[in-house]
């Protein structure tokens, strides 16, 4: 026998249930708070930048004299005055050591591989972390620091930055621009790893080629990261299996980076699958980082990034 749709009122359900009006209602409080939107499609569309308009990301009429994003920003403009020529030389150097340890290892590793559950496990293992990275790395330089520090603010921060007031600036970036301090990050892995390889006997790389394997996965992973960036950020002309790869969220999906580009950008900090993004939100994790850290040293979250958003005339 079907039951009568809807459903009766809670106090009449107990009997077909076995659940208490009490839990019921906090099962269904529960399941409606996890399952709400970070952002609506209104937060969305009101605060961040429309990034898939082919001109030039047109913006309202009452906008267009001082824009809020975009090329046309004034801090947009003068953060990207600041790329230098001895951070192309930085970035250049990294990709090719990068790239030449990446191959090496993966031509060191072949002969080792073999089908094997634990090894897939390993291999999912290091995606995880490359996307909990990603979250931990962009989180940080989103939130604390200047670009005034000496060293790292206009060396490392003032992407961050820029990318703020102009999100697609990075799809105007060519290949070494973009990877190049990502693929900075993997060198000392990657060397260890080649020297494990290369130095350990075959009986030690059996013993370890699990560990080898899952750092290996997370520094191609770590490496592409802004890569697949870049793709979260381009509406036009992207290869159909990097599409596919999005619509299936192997990779950072468009829609789904929209969200961290609601202003003021204060969640989904994952950006190599944004698998983790959804439980870190729930969790408060990064917000509740933040509250540790302004009370133990005053700083304000994202007060450098908001400076520079200000800078519209």
């Amino acid at each position: 026998m079907t039951l009568p749709l809807p459903i009766a009122p809670c106090a009449k359900r107990d009997g077909l249930s076995g659940l208490s009006c009490e839990r019921f209602e906090y099962a269904s409080t529960m399941a409606t708070t996890l399952l709400a939107p970070v952002k609506t499609e209104r937060e969305i569309l009101e605060h961040s930048m429309s990034e898939d308009d082919p001109n030039a990301n047109v913006q309202p009429r009452s906008e267009a004299a001082r824009p809020r994003w975009g090329p046309r920003h004034r801090g947009a403009q003068e953060l990207a005055e600041l790329y230098s020529p001895g951070k192309r030389l930085q970035e250049w150097v990294c990709v090719v050591v990068c790239c030449t340890l990446c191959i090496c290892a993966g031509l060191l590793m072949a002969k080792y591989l073999h089908a094997d559950a634990s090894l897939l496990l390993a291999a999912i293992a290091g995606v995880l972390t490359a996307d909990f990275a990603s979250g931990l790395v962009h989180w940080a330089a989103d939130t604390w620091g200047a670009v005034d520090l000496p060293i790292i603010g206009k060396n490392f921060l003032r992407p961050f930055r820029e990318h703020h007031i102009d999100p697609t600036s990075i799809t105007r970036h060519d290949f070494v621009e973009t990877n190049g301090d990502n693929f900075a990050i993997t060198i000392p892995v990657l060397a260890r790893i080649v020297w494990q390889l290369l130095s350990y006997d075959t009986a030690q790389i059996d013993d370890q080629f699990h560990w080898i394997a899952y750092w290996y996965l997370c520094c191609i992973f770590v490496a592409m990261t802004n890569q697949i960036h870049k793709w979260s950020h381009t509406y036009f002309g992207l290869p159909a299996w990097v599409v596919l790869l999005q619509e299936w969220h192997i990779i950072l999906p468009r829609r789904h980076h929209r969200i961290h580009h609601v202003a003021p950008h204060e969640t989904y900090f994952c950006i190599t699958t944004g698998w983790l993004n959804w439980p870190l939100e729930k969790l408060h994790f990064w917000s509740t980082l933040e509250i540790i850290i302004e009370a133990l040293t005053g700083c304000k979250p994202r007060a450098d990034d908001m400076k520079w958003a200000q800078k519209r005339s």
